[in-house]
């Protein structure tokens, strides 16, 4: 299995430009070996320090197997610590963005020590939702901002992207959630006005929720 489609005979090609030689198949799959077997040591490292805040989301790459070429779910969570800094805590193939998937990468981040996160941030999809309820049922769940902006921008025209998003960034530069929920029901009347009733929708459904 090779990501993004780079075979053993592609590796060879790339040697052999800066260094003027072939490497032979044997020593690229012994190299990978190697290489692999860091990435396994680095994926099943112990969790230590608190990280009170936790992202995760779903990649879809492509990678090529004997059978061809498939989109494969790469989960990944990204800790915060108590300092503010950040650390990719964990990362997982999966065959698609499930409850069974996300379930079982929570286990293994739980596994190696990861205790009690305080929040969540996500997008909205359902199987991870409920994936977190079972494994850290004392956390509080975010969606995501980017990804809640990127749903938004599906329901506007191309040329009114810019003008929309400059809207929604308003809404959570405000100082209170008072303030920004006033500047969310104007958004919505705009937005109304500008005949995108969708995306005022959906601006409108997600200021009624915490």
């Amino acid at each position: 299995m090779y990501s993004a489609g780079v075979s053993t005979r592609r590796v060879e090609d790339i040697t052999q430009a800066p260094w003027g030689t072939e490497v032979s198949p044997s020593t690229v799959s012994k190299l990978n070996k190697r290489v692999y077997a860091h990435i396994e040591a680095w994926r099943n490292r112990p969790i230590e320090p608190r990280f009170p805040y936790v992202y995760v989301d779903g990649l879809f790459m492509k990678m090529s197997f004997g059978d061809g070429v498939h989109h494969v779910a790469v989960l990944v969570a990204i800790g915060v610590d108590d300092d503010g800094f950040r650390d990719v805590l964990g990362v997982c193939q999966g065959g698609k963005e499930d409850k069974e998937g996300w379930l079982a990468f929570l286990r293994h981040l739980k596994e190696r020590g990861l205790r009690g996160p305080e929040l969540v941030i996500s997008d909205a999809c359902l199987g991870l939702r409920e994936a977190l309820g079972e494994v850290f049922p004392g956390a509080a769940w975010q969606r995501c901002i980017v990804h809640f902006y990127r749903n938004v921008s599906t329901q506007v025209p191309h040329t009114k992207v810019r003008e929309v998003m400059a809207m929604m960034k308003a809404i959570h530069a405000q100082e209170s959630r008072t303030e920004a929920q006033k500047k969310a029901a104007f958004v919505v009347e705009r937005l109304t006005q500008m005949k995108l009733k969708n995306a005022a929708l959906l601006v409108a459904e997600r200021s009624r929720t915490r």
